[in-house]
């Protein structure tokens, strides 16, 4: 018989993942960098009290929100191109629940992030158990059972030896490019304290490589053919190319090919913004480079993306009646999405083996040099909405611009949510693979801060900027005393336009009234609020001022480089601006039946636009 160790369910779990490993530019380091905590009844004593113990091998992080610790957890993991992740803990309950959404954040995203919810106790003797959400019908259901549809792997642990076969197989789907995405494994909490004789070789050393998936050869055979074919070819560069560390090859094979590169917000940064192939942005937030190549393309090489409706302008945006979609894709749901031809296989391997069997085939010179013509012009339009101004509120173009001036491409950016993304999706020159931050899969407001700690501490020689609304900064600010209280130094760029400005723009598009998005457009409001961001950051120990000009901004961000703390920067806004140029058709249904003339004429031109749909697609 083996050795075995005795251990609580909470001990052999923290000590398993002090054995997880992988190799980070040929070094061996930790694959978890640590645990995210909110301790509370349903797991301060069992992983709480396994934390502390691990503490110099594992460490321990403690947050003010549940939700913005996953959060934060899930932007390291990111910025860490899914080659290292992070945990996080809460108790039963609401601690378990504020975690849902960040749960699903990173499920849209395929990020990999390990969940450890306290849950009900096993034995059921203490039932109803404080913050116990009880089902009259089921007696198996609990709290926890909210994070089923978000997770890639669920396991309820109400046995210790359960351990063994539940962490094997979430490693397995944390560490797979197809599968990758949250795993949650709802930690009973009587179970949590409950020894077991573990076998020692269940805490072997174990070091997680990324596995790359060549592809079968006659499905790669069909894309040759097909892109030997084309005359006007187009590749879109999504996630994947960041997550394989495909970006070299990326651009070598635009290069070696001719073929145009359109990013999504997912891809952006997968190529710098100077490389001659990279026409930018693509889709509802795109360049009008990218939009006019895509529009006109016969074939779409769509290179580690899952072709959300941004990115395919609600499936209006690729007009050639003749064109064939390649899905380069680790995951067969993506590869074959809108009757793509399936190309399964890594980023990586993908490109450099499509590359090998083209051989010295190219795209026509006309076609190239006809899309770099397009970067050009826009590059020149792009300009006119990023150039400095004396605009009393100036756009979120204008602050873009007075941010990249005054701090240079060699930074990594992050925001989520509203406004910003598009504005910067088709405004930001990133430089770096991975520079270009942007949580705009699920969209999350509120992931801004939080998600910045986390890429700061992924990548912590990179000066960390996020650009945040201050509807969204409302929603959770609590993450900036977390920034200071660990040292991690953030640079915040709050653009203050009295409210959701961005849905409000769409609001009054669709032909709606204005109303209950901005502080000034809603009737039940008594006051409108006059908030002093800049004090309330500094009550939460952030280095924080408001400056009144675009020119303030540029010169407060260049002395915000050498402060010692995380930095909030407010600036008064524009609810209205947004860079109208560029850009794509979007579905958003338009009611029916209105009594108002402005719904009436927009569900017309929305009826026009479902028609042109139908014909192309």
């Amino acid at each position: 018989m083996g050795k075995t160790i005795r251990l609580t369910a909470a001990q052999a779990l923290v000590k398993f993942m002090t054995r997880q490993m992988t190799l980070i530019d040929g070094k061996k380091v930790p694959i978890f960098a640590g645990v995210w905590a909110i301790f509370g009844h349903g797991n301060v004593v069992g992983i709480g009290e396994a934390l502390y113990g691990a503490r110099k091998e594992l460490p321990t992080f403690r947050a003010h929100n549940e939700q913005a610790m996953a959060h934060a957890a899930t932007a390291f993991a990111k910025a860490s191109r899914r080659r290292r992740m992070m945990a996080a803990t809460t108790s039963i309950g609401p601690g378990a629940l504020n975690m849902v959404t960040a749960a699903a954040v990173a499920h849209v995203n395929r990020i990999p992030l390990l969940l450890l919810p306290g849950d009900v106790f096993a034995n059921r003797q203490p039932d109803p158990v404080l913050q116990q959400v009880e089902d009259f019908g089921d007696g198996t259901v609990s709290a926890n059972d909210c994070f089923k549809p978000v997770s890639r792997y669920f396991d309820r642990i109400a046995r210790p030896e359960q351990l063994i076969p539940a962490l094997n197989r979430a490693m397995a789907v944390l560490t797979d490019p197809a599968d990758c995405g949250p795993v949650t494994l709802s930690m009973c909490q009587d179970t949590q304290a409950e020894a077991y004789d573990y076998p020692v070789s269940f805490f072997d050393e174990k070091v997680w490589t990324t596995r790359r998936m060549r592809p079968d050869e006659e499905e790669l055979a069909k894309a040759v053919g097909v892109l030997k074919n084309a005359k006007k070819p187009v590749i879109i560069a999504g996630g994947g190319v960041l997550f394989s560390e495909a970006s070299a090859q990326l651009a070598s094979f635009a290069q070696a090919h001719g073929i145009p590169v359109v990013e999504t917000q997912g891809g952006k940064s997968s190529l710098p913004f100077t490389h001659p192939l990279n026409m930018g942005a693509v889709g509802v937030t795109g360049t009008a480079a990218s939009n006019t190549v895509c529009e006109d393309a016969d074939v779409i090489l769509a290179v580690g993306t899952r072709l959300q409706d941004f990115t395919t302008g609600s499936w209006t945006l690729f007009k050639n009646a003749g064109r064939t979609i390649i899905g380069l894709n680790t995951q067969v749901f993506d590869a074959t999405k809108h009757r793509a031809l399936p190309l399964v296989a890594d980023a990586r391997v993908g490109l450099e083996e499509l590359s090998i069997n083209l051989g010295k085939w190219t795209a026509p010179a006309a076609w190239t040099r006809s899309a770099q013509n397009g970067f050009a012009a826009w590059l020149k339009t792009a300009l006119k909405y990023t150039n400095a101004s004396n605009a009393e509120r100036p756009s979120d173009a204008q602050v873009i611009g007075a941010v990249q001036r005054a701090l240079g491409r060699e930074i990594s950016i992050l925001a989520a949510a509203g406004s910003v993304p598009g504005e910067l999706h088709k405004l930001w020159q990133a430089s770096y693979p991975s520079s270009y931050h942007m949580e705009y899969g699920f969209s999350c407001m509120g992931y801004e801060i939080a998600g910045g700690i986390g890429m700061k501490m992924a990548q912590p020689d990179l000066e960390a900027v996020v650009m945040v609304g201050d509807g969204t900064y409302l929603m959770m600010n609590s993450e900036l005393a977390t920034s200071v209280m660990l040292g991690i130094k953030l640079t915040v760029i709050l653009l203050d336009n009295r409210g959701y400005g961005c849905i409000n723009r769409l609001q009054f598009a669709s032909g709606s009234e204005r109303f209950n998005n901005l502080f000034d457009h809603n009737t039940l409001h008594e006051v409108s609020p006059d908030i002093d961001f800049a004090a309330h950051a500094r009550s939460l120990g952030a280095i924080s001022e408001k400056v009144s000009s675009l020119a303030d901004l540029e010169t407060a961000l260049k002395k915000s480089k050498s402060n010692s703390r995380t930095t909030v920067i407010v600036i008064d806004t524009d609810p209205m601006m947004s860079t109208d140029a560029g850009g794509n058709w979007w579905d958003v249904a338009i009611p029916e039946v209105s009594s108002r003339k402005q719904v009436q004429a927009a569900r017309k031109k929305y009826v026009k636009a479902l028609v042109k749909r139908q014909a192309i697609t």
